[in-house]
């Protein structure tokens, strides 16, 4: 939809009094779903609108079928922008140099879309980022706007990050090479070194990891310089320690879990479902889990970012095969080397399904899943809780590690397996744990009995006038306090 068809379809001529929240995320899976979940819970709410923006490269993957990638596009409750990196190919940046470079390119392109928003009729009046996109805090205080932080990761690990950046980082740095010594952080319970972000102990050269951390470091300075309004992707019953852990120094509000209302799944609500960002064959994968026991299935899926070794897809084919139980796994054909490929052909022919996508919540609420093997990324921890799903937890970087100690430790609704001195899942420690979550013995069942607890807890936070709708009421109100008070 163009831009001058979006606002006739939207001015109810009150545009001036509402609230207008600008979500940026990163153009990648694990930032836009919840992002755009979030910007369409607050486009629900009476008053508000919301605006969702991704570099080009994810823009033009979401909505493929549009001609020009950089067109405003709207699913009838919330619209979307995109913005530029300058290089639009969905890359990285790999060095120091490159990333200023960009960094400038989206400071003038994420401007120029407040501008645009301000002449069609629609200021914004809010600016939210995703995690450490420092730059939507730099663009927000050039227009003078409130910026709020979406932390899409753990309270937990929001409070992990803050507390290394305030007085703890020398600590772990002395301790990185014992990874059971324990941490104990102002509000939390103990914390191995082992437990924290890789971030904080790897000892490679990776620019990435680098990188990354240079951000949080950066987006922890700017929110210092006033006391920050941050929404988390958790709710209370899941992480009410850590969040009330964090109070003292920021505003924190729970408004998770992001994923999609959960009738939507049963209704085939096709705006409510998840965006995905690679090809999927739906129904030979939802006809195929029809057809198995109650239960019965493994599912694995490490991820949209991460890629097999040939070693590790052989481990994986043999543990799997091993446990003779039927499974569906998922592998990117996008990055795959051609080793790869023999082991998916040979798991494809036994007792399995090998896709390259699906829709993990809906795999996930099957009856058929009996667990679900995950490199335990926040978004498919909190989609397995959501659904009830037992985890084995196989972590690899960045707050994996520290969702996998909540999982095994804190919440008791999976098992952690341990990979090798080359950071291998190995065919028996994987049959071994899918022994522990598929038997039946006395911890199985307690673990199955405490992911339906939870699973009943999450259903509770996102019911209708539930603890969710009245964290973002509570937030939209201190939003519209704050921009009254600087008129």
């Amino acid at each position: 939809m163009s831009l001058a068809k979006y606002e006739n379809h939207n001015n109810n001529g009150e545009q001036g009094h509402r609230s207008h929240f600008l979500v940026v995320a990163y153009g990648i899976q694990g930032h836009i779903n919840p992002a755009r979940t979030l910007a369409r819970r607050l486009a629900q709410i009476g008053g508000c609108s919301a605006t969702l923006s991704v570099p080009i490269s994810g823009h033009r993957r979401m909505f493929p079928s549009h001609e020009n990638s950089c067109d405003e596009v709207s699913d009838g409750l919330i619209s979307y922008i995109p913005f530029s990196d300058g290089k639009d190919d969905g890359s990285w940046p790999m060095d120091s140099e490159d990333r200023a470079q960009r960094h400038e390119a989206n400071f003038r392109s994420l401007s120029a879309v407040v501008n645009s928003l301000a002449a069609s009729g629609r200021p914004v009046t809010c600016m939210v980022c995703t995690l450490s996109m420092t730059v939507v805090v730099e663009v927000a205080r050039e227009h003078q706007l409130p910026f709020v932080v979406y932390w899409i990761q753990p309270a937990t690990l929001l409070a992990t990050y803050y507390h290394y950046f305030h007085g703890h980082e020398k600590l772990i740095v002395q301790h990185d090479t014992n990874p059971t010594y324990e941490v104990n952080l102002p509000g939390l319970h103990p914390l191995r070194i082992c437990d924290m972000p890789t971030f904080f102990t790897e000892k490679t050269q990776n620019y990435l990891s680098k990188m990354v951390l240079q951000a949080f470091r950066e987006l922890f300075e700017q929110m210092d310089q006033e006391k920050s309004i941050v929404l988390v992707n958790t709710f209370d019953e899941l992480e009410g320690v850590a969040l009330k852990a964090m109070q003292p120094y920021m505003d924190v509000f729970a408004v998770g879990p992001a994923v999609p209302p959960l009738g939507a799944l049963q209704h085939k609500n096709a705006s409510e479902a998840q965006i995905h960002l690679f090809k999927h064959d739906e129904k030979n994968c939802m006809e195929w889990l029809d057809a198995q026991l109650e239960k019965s299935v493994i599912y694995l899926s490490f991820g949209s970012l991460l890629s097999y070794t040939k070693r590790q897809a052989e481990e994986i084919l043999h543990g799997l095969q091993d446990h003779r139980r039927p499974y569906l796994w998922v592998v990117r054909k996008e990055g795959r080397a051609e080793e790869v490929d023999f082991c998916i052909r040979e798991a494809n022919a036994g007792m399995g399904m090998v896709v390259e996508w699906c829709d993990q919540q809906k795999v996930l609420s099957h009856p058929s899943i009996g667990c679900f093997v995950t490199h335990c990324g926040w978004n498919s921890t909190l989609e397995a809780i959501v659904s009830g799903v037992p985890m084995l937890a196989v972590p690899s970087w960045s707050d994996q590690p520290m969702n996998a100690f909540l999982v095994e430790k804190e919440w008791r609704v999976g098992v952690r397996a341990e990979r090798d001195e080359e950071g291998v899942l190995t065919r028996e420690e994987l049959a071994t744990c899918l022994d522990l979550l598929m038997g039946g013995g006395e911890k199985t069942m307690q673990i199955r009995a405490n992911a339906n607890s939870l699973k009943e807890r999450a259903h509770e936070a996102v019911a209708s006038d539930g603890p969710l709708e009245t964290s973002l009421q509570n937030f939209i109100k201190s939003m519209q306090n704050l921009n009254q008070s600087r008129k």
